[in-house]
């Protein structure tokens, strides 16, 4: 179980300060409708999980609502990405699993799951990043947009815990 991100890049997308704002106070509402929703909302054609993770310096509970990809190697598990737009910096949900990766949670289907966090690396990861950019486009912009890694990271359900 193990996260490792690459250090932040040296040029990236920068949201403004007041689009941040207004994206934090709609994240209740957006979260709010993933719950009613379910897998009816999609972003670029592709489905959602509510991420729930444990803040890396906070330690409080922190969500993202983040498109997913069934994991085809690994069947059962999903695939997210840490895009952040393509962003120089790593969005925070990836930072909490680096700090907390036994502290994931996610939501699919109106269904709350542990799970156990690990990056996808070489030949793996190479495959995953070629299937969802074949999947959703959008995400191919994002290596022009940065330098820094993007991480894929695999989230497989424990069957212990919820």
């Amino acid at each position: 179980m193990v996260v490792t991100l690459s250090p932040k890049g040296t040029r990236g997308t920068e949201i403004p300060g007041f689009a941040k704002a207004l994206m934090r106070a709609g994240s209740g509402l957006g979260n709010f409708l993933f719950n009613m929703m379910g897998d009816r909302m999609k972003v670029q054609g592709q489905p959602l999980i509510l991420l729930t993770t444990v803040g890396a310096k906070s330690g409080k509970q922190r969500q993202a609502l983040l498109g997913r990809f069934e994991d085809t190697k690994h069947p059962g598990a999903w695939l997210v990405v840490g895009s952040n737009g393509g962003a120089a910096r790593h969005p925070g949900w990836c930072h909490n699993l680096a700090a907390n990766p036994d502290q994931g949670w996610a939501t699919v289907d109106k269904q709350e799951t542990r799970v156990r966090a690990d990056s996808l690396d070489g030949n793996e990861y190479q495959e995953a990043w070629d299937r969802i950019v074949s999947l959703a486009p959008g995400y191919g912009s994002y290596l022009d947009k940065t330098d820094r890694h993007i991480p894929i990271i695999r989230l497989t359900p424990l069957a212990d815990a919820t």
